[in-house]
C-alpha cells in the first residue's frame, strides 16, 4: 500500500481542521462510559508496553475510567491494527508505533489496515532512544571494534530483532547501510523472545529501545556499544553516541503514539487527545519514563498527523533500499 503526497496533504489538512471521519452518535453524552482498552501491538516485554504503561494509568485517572492494557502481538503489528482499525465500541485505541505507521505500508504489498483512512492520529506519546548492544562474550568494547569485527566475519555474526520492520530492525539497517556491513538479520515474534536469547549468547547483537534494556546494561548481562540518540543518555554517560564514533548526524529513536479508530466521534477524540497528552506529560509519567531514557512528548493530533508524514517519508526509501519484507 502506497500514500502519495496528495494523500499525506489531505490528511494532515484534516486532522488540523478536525473533519478527521466520524460518527453521528452520542456526542452530546459522557464519555467514556465504561474501561478503555488501549491494545499494544507487540508482545509484553518491550518498549512498547512501558510507554503504554506508564500513559495507562494518568489517562485513566483523567478520563474517569479504567484504562487496561491488552497486548495483541503478531504479523508486525498487523493483527492489531487491523483490530482496531474495525472497532466501533467507542472505547478501544491502540498504540501507534513507528513499524505500524511509517514502515509496514511501504513493507507490504497489501495491509488488512489502512493508517490514513482507518486511525485518527491523537498525539505522540514518547520518543525512546535505540541502544545498539552486544552479548558480552562479542569481542567489541565500542562501536568501531564491533564494525571492524563484522567486517573481518562478513555474513558470520547476526542480530535479532523483535520481527522485520520492527523500529529495532530499522536501527540495524540504519547501521548497515552506514557502515556497509553485512550481518545477518534473526527476526522473532517481540522484544522479549529476542531479548531471551540475546541474553543467553544465541544471539550477538541487536538494537532494542532503552526501557527494555538499561537494567540488563547496567547489570553487565549485556555491552552497550552505542546510542541512536543525539546526545548521551544521562543513564548511560560514559557510552558515546552514534554519531560521536564516526558517523556525524546518525539518530535513531522508536516512537510510539495514540491512535483511534476513525470511528471514533469527533468530541471523544478532542478529549482524548487532550487527556492523553496532559497524561504522558504529568510529573508521574514523565518520572517514569524519564527512569527508562525515554522523552515524554505529548502534541497535538495535527502535529502528530504531521510528524507521521515525516516518518514515512524518511523511512520509504531505507525499505526499499534494504528490501525489507514481511515474515
Amino acid at each position: 500500500m502506497q500514500f502519495d503526497s496528495i494523500t499525506r496533504r489531505t490528511w494532515l489538512a484534516a486532522a488540523a481542521a478536525g473533519s478527521l471521519p466520524s460518527i453521528g452518535w452520542g456526542q452530546g453524552a459522557a464519555w467514556p462510559t465504561k474501561p478503555i482498552r488501549f491494545v499494544v501491538p507487540f508482545a509484553p516485554g518491550g518498549s512498547s508496553e512501558i510507554v503504554a504503561r506508564s500513559t495507562a494509568v494518568e489517562l485513566g485517572k483523567g478520563l474517569g475510567q479504567t484504562v487496561y492494557v491488552e497486548n495483541k502481538p503478531g504479523g508486525s503489528g498487523n493483527i492489531a491494527m487491523a483490530d482496531v482499525a474495525h472497532a466501533d465500541d467507542q472505547h478501544t485505541v491502540i498504540l501507534g508505533h513507528i513499524g505500524t505507521l511509517a514502515v509496514n505500508p511501504f513493507m507490504y504489498d497489501k495491509l488488512p489496515y489502512d493508517p490514513i483512512k482507518d486511525f485518527r492520529p491523537i498525539t505522540l506519546l514518547a520518543k525512546v532512544p535505540s541502544l545498539y548492544v552486544v552479548h558480552p562474550d562479542v569481542p567489541a568494547k565500542n562501536l568501531k571494534e564491533f564494525i571492524a569485527l563484522v567486517r573481518s566475519k562478513p555474513g558470520q555474526l547476526n542480530f535479532g530483532s523483535a520481527g522485520n520492520g520492527s523500529a529495532g530492525h530499522l536501527a540495524m539497517e540504519y547501521l548497515k547501510a552506514a557502515a556497509n556491513l553485512f550481518i545477518v538479520h534473526v527476526p522473532y515474534r517481540g522484544t522479549g523472545p529476542q531479548l531471551t536469547d540475546l541474553l543467553a549468547g544465541r544471539l550477538d547483537a541487536a538494537s532494542v529501545g532503552a526501557p527494555a534494556i538499561l537494567q540488563f546494561i547496567k547489570a553487565g548481562k549485556l555491552r552497550c556499544l552505542a546510542t541512536g540518540s543525539k546526545q548521551r543518555l544521562a543513564q548511560l554517560p560514559d557510552v558515546p553516541t552514534v554519531a560521536e564514533q564516526g558517523f556525524p548526524n546518525f539518530e535513531m529513536t522508536q516512537w510510539y503514539g495514540l491512535m483511534a479508530p476513525s470511528s471514533l466521534a469527533q468530541t471523544y477524540a478532542d478529549r482524548l487527545a487532550v487527556e492523553a497528552a496532559k497524561a504522558i506529560r504529568s510529573q508521574a509519567a514523565k518520572e517514569r519514563l524519564e527512569g527508562d531514557a525515554a522523552e515524554a512528548i505529548g502534541n497535538t493530533p495535527a502535529q502528530f498527523a504531521q510528524f507521521i508524514a515525516q516518518e514515512q517519508a524518511r523511512w520509504k526509501p531505507v525499505i526499499t533500499r534494504a528490501r525489507i519484507k514481511p515474515d
